[in-house]
């Protein structure tokens, strides 16, 4: 399941020395991040890792209008993955993304992405092969080798773990004493997700955040309360972050020359 609906507001906010062509400008204008022109449509490459990771369906939360998608879809005319789409009617959230494609689980187990971070492919066959649901949680050192500044690192809600390794809070804005209370290394979540059905009903029961938005982590820890574990693997691995233009740059230079075969 891939979280394509954002509204990809910093996307098209302006500023900054950032040079873009013109079809990286009329896409960010728009904050079409998965079909931001790289060498290829950032869509391609998030595509490509699924499909080394050994998954065989994708689903794509996307906005009604998404014709640009389906577009792009029918003419990559994927042979490793059958896409499908599912609409989120409004930008309520990302427990509300997860919960529109619930049809799409059929009650399997599946993982969830972000659909403007690119996550190695090693990454999700660690998610694939643990058997039960869980998450990616990122050594915050790995993730200097990819192109989010440190101090935005720095600012990113910290794991707290059980001594088994499973999760038992997601703190958000932690304080520098909450991190110091953590074990080493500290740990982060990208939003890269293997949930089972029950993540569903937990999303039903979020009420909206501070923000005004149903957000995942809130049903994450609903679920958590309920009963629910979520096995964390850690890993030392960079994540691409393609949020805001001004990192159009770095992310095409990483992906250049990456194989896609979807």
């Amino acid at each position: 399941m891939i979280l394509a609906r954002g509204l990809g507001t910093r996307m098209r906010r302006g500023g900054g020395p950032t040079k873009l062509s013109a079809e990286q400008s009329t896409a960010a204008d728009v904050g079409a991040k998965a079909l931001m022109p790289l060498d290829r449509p950032f869509l391609d490459y998030l595509l490509h890792a699924a499909a080394a990771a050994g998954l065989r369906r994708v689903c794509m939360v996307v906005a009604p209008d998404h014709r640009a998608i389906r577009e792009h879809l029918d003419r990559l005319a994927p042979r490793r993955l059958s896409v499908e789409l599912a609409v989120q009617d409004q930008p309520h959230g990302t427990a509300d993304a997860v919960a529109a494609a619930e049809g799409f689980a059929g009650g399997d187990e599946f993982l969830c992405l972000n659909g403007d971070n690119y996550y190695p492919a090693g990454v999700l066959c660690r998610l694939v092969e643990l058997g039960s649901a869980g998450l990616a949680a990122f050594d915050r050192r790995g993730l200097l080798r990819g192109n989010i500044p440190p101090e935005r690192i720095n600012r990113f809600a910290v794991l707290e773990l059980g001594a088994d390794g499973s999760l038992r809070r997601i703190i958000e804005k932690p304080t520098d004493q909450q991190i110091a209370r953590l074990h080493q290394p500290v740990l982060v979540s990208m939003n890269c997700w293997r949930f089972g059905p029950a993540i569903f009903e937990a999303c039903r029961r979020v009420q909206p955040s501070p923000r005004g938005e149903l957000e995942l982590t809130d049903a994450v820890q609903s679920a958590i309360q309920a009963g629910a574990t979520f096995q964390a693997v850690v890993v030392n691995e960079p994540v691409l972050d393609l949020s805001s233009r001004s990192d159009i740059a770095a992310v095409t230079r990483a992906l250049a020359g990456t194989p896609v075969d979807v």
